[in-house]
């Protein structure tokens, strides 16, 4: 296995992970926040989804898929196209309402898009700087590794939820 093969096995069991907290769930149930102010699965997966499209779309120097295949208009949401989740207070994450379809079909769009350009690299390709703004600088291995661990976090999450919904 090289570096490659296992950045596509990490990016394939999130995605099985985002799969299993939103199955099977209405939209309202996605919506469910379990106490006041806390996110949601709909805002959880999105917001992981948007890190991964635009931290993708930044280090392989390509538009990220939210504006070029038009998820932004499909969403609906009334944030800037630029918009990850970052910095949202409570009625931002209220504001994320989305069915499993929708968020599905963003997510497993990045999702391939993501294995596509992980596939591709060498091992060297993982030293590259793509942020400067950090010391130390950051490299593509570091920001390939730190996506996957945020995804892991949050799709955790949306699977804690996803129980704690079905329980009720």
């Amino acid at each position: 296995m090289n570096s490659a093969d296992l950045l596509a096995d990490a990016f394939e069991r999130v995605r099985e992970e985002v799969r299993s907290a939103v199955d099977g769930l209405s939209a309202d149930e996605l919506a469910v926040r379990l106490v006041s102010g806390a996110n949601s699965i709909a805002w959880l997966v999105w917001h992981l989804t948007r890190v991964q499209d635009d931290h993708i779309a930044d280090a392989a120097g390509t538009e990220q898929l939210w504006t070029s295949e038009g998820w932004a208009e499909r969403f609906g949401l009334p944030f800037p196209p630029e918009a990850t989740g970052y910095g949202h207070r409570s009625k931002d994450v209220a504001a994320v309402r989305a069915d499993a379809e929708l968020l599905t079909g963003y997510y497993d769009a990045v999702h391939e898009n993501t294995l596509a350009f992980v596939r591709g690299l060498r091992d060297s390709d993982l030293d590259r700087i793509v942020d400067e703004r950090w010391t130390p600088a950051v490299t593509l291995g570091v920001r390939l590794v730190s996506v996957v661990s945020d995804d892991l976090q949050h799709a955790g999450q949306a699977a804690f939820i996803h129980g704690a919904v079905r329980r009720r």
